[in-house]
């Protein structure tokens, strides 16, 4: 039997004092488990990607100090996953004494309840092992969070049923902090507490004490507090205050992935993969282009950077891009399909819901700026696979690679990419484009098939982004045609469902 087992087999307060079974803090728990798993070259906080040499130290160093935690950073930045996968640093099981609301430690009770039992029963005490997933409590900070909530309050009913005294502890309803005794608890949005619930919490943080409709109550309380902020909220809707931040042993600055490596694998990590669209090929370029579009949504100047811009922006924005190549596939009867680049515009309403626009954005229309940040990722993204159209072009005739697809626009040539268009009929019109399968083929021989037609397309697009052709957005697919057309004849093209995008 192991050790665990024997531990599990114990049920009364002196068969636990037999076994030696010593009581630890959980800030002293979380250190000893992080020090076994940093000897052992454990990972800690398995699926957080791109903090391993910020975030995760400054983490490490505070647990090891035993401080209470403030994470601070913009949303979708992994704060309070971070805090949930702290409770794997607890021990696995813990005692408590039995029917207890406040987690008592059968060696060093702290409620009247399980002090009364305990002189009650004595070595017969019952106990129950928690496990360590039980000892997690989360609380969203909103406005209408009370002391009560948190703290707790007097039960009326229950002093009357007693006959006891509003001042006795056996009456008092335990709120959410004194229950998450010997457990993590974390506040989620600190700053969109009310200042007069924050002050609740002075005494709990340093000495323990909390006070219930006036009366004092002396509650040695053994929490590992975990806050997180954004800054944003300093400013727009509250602060912490500042007794209370003092109390906060250390604050943790969070960020954004700093690469598209990054970012990348955080979106596959969190992608839900819906059954069926696991035959989905998507392409690297295309993956990569999905990340880009945060990226260049955090430096757009019609995005509000105070709010910022969501991991989930990128996560969602995948799946729907899976989704548009899966909706497809079976309007098409396809058993399996591609992914394309004109799919990434089926994201629109995953980035129009993930973003905060400032004045000017709101101006233009998420859907535009929604469109523009596409756009430029677009553009970023060509420049990894192409030569740059705008250096190419001030070159002489002969030497340009681009000059005999657009002299094939310039024709007067024009051609559609619609979104339910079969995979055969799709490949059948990227071919019909004079010198484009040329150009992937000299650029990048490797590629063959379905990654030949998908890198035809996007050198399609990033010649629109660049303004070598013209390419309108409507409502079934996008239109590719000569950029001067449209100067010559404005409405010869367009109809009710276009909208002219270059």
């Amino acid at each position: 039997m192991s050790k665990k087992e024997e531990l599990l087999q114990i049920k009364t307060l002196g068969e636990l004092k037999k076994s030696n079974y010593v009581s630890k803090s959980i800030k002293e728990e979380l250190r000893d488990n992080l020090i076994l798993k940093l000897r052992n070259k454990e990972q800690v906080f398995e699926g957080i990607w791109g903090y391993e040499e910020t975030v995760i130290p400054d983490v490490e160093r505070a647990i090891l100090s035993m401080h209470h935690i403030n994470l601070l950073g913009l949303r979708g930045q992994a704060k309070t996953r971070i805090a949930r996968l702290m409770v794997n640093l607890l021990d696995e099981y813990i005692p408590v004494v039995e029917g207890s609301d406040l987690n008592d430690d059968p060696l060093n009770p702290l409620s009247r309840f399980a002090k009364d039992l305990i002189d009650e029963k004595g070595d017969k005490t019952p106990i129950v092992w928690v496990h360590r997933s039980e000892r997690y409590y989360e609380k969203l900070a909103t406005p209408d969070v009370s002391v009560a909530d948190l703290i707790g309050d007097v039960d009326p009913i229950k002093a009357a049923t007693l006959k006891l005294p509003y001042s006795d502890e056996r009456v008092i309803h335990f709120g959410l902090i004194p229950r998450s005794h010997r457990c993590i608890f974390v506040i989620n949005e600190l700053p969109d507490l009310q200042a007069r619930i924050q002050v609740s919490l002075f005494n709990i943080l340093q000495e323990g004490d909390i006070q219930i409709r006036g009366f004092k109550l002396r509650l040695p309380l053994d929490i590992q507090f975990v806050f997180t902020a954004n800054p944003e909220d300093y400013t727009n809707r509250g602060s912490i205050v500042t007794p209370l931040k003092d109390r906060i042993d250390s604050q943790i600055v969070t960020h954004y992935p700093k690469s598209i490596e990054i970012g990348r694998k955080i979106t596959l990590q969190e992608t839900k993969v819906k059954s069926g669209q696991e035959q989905i090929e998507v392409d690297d370029v295309l993956k990569d282009l999905v990340e880009q579009i945060a990226v260049v949504a955090r430096e757009s100047e019609y995005v509000d950077a105070k709010s910022g811009v969501s991991a989930r922006m990128t996560i969602s924005a995948y799946e729907n891009l899976l989704s548009a190549a899966e909706r497809r596939a079976i309007i098409n009867a396809e058993n399996k399909t591609s992914a394309r680049v004109s799919d990434i515009y089926g994201a629109i309403p995953a980035i129009n819901g993930k973003i905060e626009l400032v004045y000017e954005g709101e101006v233009e229309g998420p859907v535009y700026v929604a469109q523009s940040l596409i756009g430029k990722a677009i553009r970023a993204e060509f420049l990894k696979y192409f030569p740059d159209p705008e250096k190419e072009k001030k070159k002489k005739e002969g030497t340009n690679p681009y000059i005999q697809i657009t002299s094939w626009f310039a024709a007067g040539n024009q051609i559609e990419i619609l979104n339910d268009m079969t995979s055969k009929e799709y490949g059948a019109r990227l071919k019909t484009i004079e010198g484009l399968s040329e150009l992937v083929e000299e650029l990048h021989p490797e590629l063959k098939g379905e990654e030949k037609l998908f890198m035809m397309e996007f050198a399609l697009h990033g010649l629109a982004e660049f303004s070598m052709i013209s390419k309108q957005a409507l409502d079934h697919g996008l239109h590719f045609k000569d950029l001067l057309d449209n100067l010559f004849d404005p409405n010869k093209y367009l109809s009710d469902d276009s909208d002219e995008m270059y």
